[in-house]
Parts: C-alpha cells; sequence; structure tokens
C-alpha cells in the first residue's frame, strides 16, 4: 500500500440508488462527512485521512467539528468564537486558539503578535475585554534561539498594548523535522456585562451587513512573504487588535452578532449566517474594499480574496436603521476608514449571493480546497 504524502487523501465512495424510502436525511443521518448527488444517486464520501482543507475554516472544517467532535463533545457551541460563563454580574468569555503560520515572521506581524491579536479578537467580537492568557509553545529542535527572543517579543509587547496578561504557559520541545520551528496555542479569558446580547440567533432578515476594513490582506501578505509562485510584495498584513471596533459598537442596540473573518474570509463568515438562520445572505460587489495588490495578486493566481484569510477586520450585522451610525462610528477610528456596508440578510434558501458590479448575481459556494494553508 502507497503511503499518503502531505495534502493527500483517501476517500470511500458508497453509491446509493434514490429508492422510493431513501432521502437526503437518510443519507446524511450516516457516519459519512458528506454526501453529494448525482443523476438521482446519492454519492456518499466518507473520508479516512485528515486533509489540508479540514483546517482552512470551510465546510470540511465545520463537518470535521460538527460530525466528529461535537459528537463526542455535546456542550461545545460551533457557532461562536468563545464560550460564555455567569460569574457574578458579569460574564467570564473564554476561547482557545493555535497558531501554525508559515513563515513565522511576515511583514505586518510575527507568530508572536498574532497568537494575542488572533485570540484577542475572538472574545472582543463576542463583546468582551480581554483580560488574561495562557501560552504554549511547541519548539523544533534546533529552532533559532535569537528568533524565538524576537518572537516572543513582540508577543509580549502586542499584550501589553491591548491590555492583557500571560498568566501561564507551558513549553514543549520536539525533535528536529518533527514540527514547524514553532507552533504556539493560548487560551484567552475576558470579561463582559450580561447586558451584551450578541449571537447568530439575533439576526433577522433585512439586516445589514457591515466590513471594517479591506479583505484578503493577511492572506496574501503571508503568500507573498513565502515567495511562492515566484511572486514578491511588500504587502503588510492587517493584523491587529479590533477591540476599539467591537467596543465601538456596543453601546448601539440593533447590534446582532460581531464576528473576525479569519480563515475562510468573508464569504465563510456570509455562509455561517447563511446556514445558521436559513435564509440568504446578498454581498454587493462593489461595496467590498480590496486593495489594488490583493486583487492583482488574486487575479494572477485565480483566488477569490473573499475568501481569503484578514487578522485585524471585524463583520458586524445590525439592524439596518442602525447601519449608517454603525458605519460612522468605525470610519472615524483609524482602523475602520475603509469601513463599508457590504451586504444584507433577506428571505431566502440560505444561499450567499455576490450581487456583481454588472449588475448580475452568482452564488459564492461555500470553501472547499485550502489555497493558502498555514495562514493563521
Amino acid at each position: 500500500m502507497r503511503l499518503l504524502s502531505e495534502g493527500e487523501f483517501s476517500l470511500k465512495l458508497l453509491i446509493i440508488p434514490l429508492l422510493t424510502k431513501t432521502s437526503a436525511k437518510d443519507v446524511s443521518d450516516s457516519k459519512s462527512f458528506f454526501t453529494k448527488k448525482l443523476n438521482n444517486i446519492y454519492i456518499m464520501i466518507q473520508e479516512t485521512h485528515i486533509t489540508l482543507a479540514h483546517g482552512n475554516g470551510g465546510r470540511y472544517m465545520r463537518e470535521l467539528i460538527t460530525e466528529l467532535f461535537a459528537k463526542y463533545l455535546p456542550t461545545s457551541d460551533t457557532h461562536t468564537d468563545a464560550a460564555i460563563l455567569p460569574w457574578n454580574s458579569q460574564e467570564i468569555v473564554i476561547t482557545t486558539d493555535g497558531f501554525t503560520v508559515q513563515p513565522l515572521e511576515f511583514p505586518g506581524g510575527n507568530i508572536g503578535s498574532l497568537a494575542v491579536h488572533g485570540t484577542t479578537n475572538d472574545l472582543a467580537v463576542m463583546g468582551a475585554t480581554p483580560r488574561y492568557l495562557t501560552l504554549n509553545a511547541f519548539i523544533e529542535e534546533g529552532f533559532e534561539t535569537a528568533k524565538l527572543e524576537r518572537i516572543v517579543q513582540s508577543l509580549a509587547a502586542t499584550a501589553s498594548e491591548i491590555g492583557v496578561t500571560v498568566v501561564a504557559g507551558d513549553t514543549k520541545v520536539v525533535r528536529r523535522g518533527e514540527g514547524g520551528g514553532l507552533y504556539l496555542a493560548t487560551t484567552g479569558v475576558g470579561v463582559r456585562t450580561k447586558q451584551v446580547k450578541l449571537g447568530l440567533q439575533h439576526i433577522q432578515p433585512g439586516d445589514a451587513v457591515l466590513v471594517s476594513g479591506s479583505v484578503g490582506d493577511h492572506g496574501i501578505a503571508v503568500m507573498l512573504a513565502r515567495e511562492q509562485f515566484g511572486l514578491r510584495g511588500d504587502l503588510q498584513s492587517d493584523a491587529a487588535s479590533i477591540l476599539p471596533l467591537t467596543q465601538a459598537l456596543l453601546d448601539l442596540p440593533g447590534l446582532r452578532f460581531m464576528r473576525d473573518p479569519t480563515r475562510g474570509g468573508l464569504a465563510t463568515v456570509a455562509h455561517e449566517i447563511a446556514q445558521f438562520t436559513g435564509h440568504n445572505l446578498r454581498l454587493i460587489q462593489t461595496a467590498i474594499p480590496i486593495r489594488d495588490p490583493v486583487q492583482s495578486v488574486c487575479d494572477i493566481l485565480g483566488f477569490d480574496p473573499l475568501y481569503l484569510a484578514c487578522e485585524g477586520r471585524a463583520v458586524a450585522v445590525i439592524e439596518a436603521s442602525q447601519a449608517v451610525t454603525a458605519l460612522q462610528c468605525w470610519q472615524q477610528l483609524e482602523q475602520g476608514q475603509m469601513a463599508t456596508i457590504v451586504g444584507h440578510v433577506e428571505p431566502g434558501k440560505a444561499r450567499v449571493i455576490l450581487q456583481t458590479e454588472l449588475g448580475g448575481e452568482r452564488l459564492l459556494d461555500e470553501l472547499e480546497d485550502d489555497p493558502l494553508p498555514r495562514i493563521c
């Protein structure tokens, strides 16, 4: 038997004729990860190995989490960035994250600053103020000590800027060739008032969708830092704390939901909203801010910037009557100067629709491939 190389996977295909008593639900209730219908035949595909696509934030990752992890951990809420724990007159908000970005240092940040931003941003979009972090470092034998010190210094400086304290940690060293140089894992703890009520369940048809700035910057910046495909550039990652952005909207009673569009980008957040609510989400192509260098690289390589990771942007869903007020709140901040209203929720069949600049429409599929693995 040939061994699988990185990025490969094996599939089990089960062909089931479309019989009178066989429904899509019958098929999807099986232990397979996903099904497809072709010419009145359900093709049930059961994956037997993990692929890079299972970590890209898209459909495979969602199915892996909901159909494997949540199956055995039923108390986990897979639709939120953090868990809410009641505590006296406030609520404790806790999240956990892992970081495997390659290269470890890139224009606009490194794995240390990214770990702090990524973790605290997950707390911020839940309406919390980040307070504490824990840190696990997995270091490969032979890693340069000076490089490790630069990364830890950056991590500490970023935590200090945001106002969080690293209160506990652990260090492991793996043998040479058994790691990617350095991996980090974090847990973040924050607090919020009980008056904050945010979540997918609050979204209604007619609500407006806002994004705080240009999309795809982080994904393309990291790719260029790798000098993949013979391309180079100095585009800066958007990696930053979005705490000022989220706090600016918390006093608006029409605020429904916030999310940071990391792996899978804006399109994946849109799918998450559509699937949970059962409504369509319409994005207006001409309203979505995309920097020229990002669009140019995407045009060359065939990428769609709507699926690329951001690490310093926020997506907000808010009652339509307060959308302009929310937009003005963001545009007054340095990080929000490129903020726009990019779409709205409408009655439909849980689809994500892109209204093109020519006035046409096309459906945005849920992300399946992973064009840029190890992006965060």
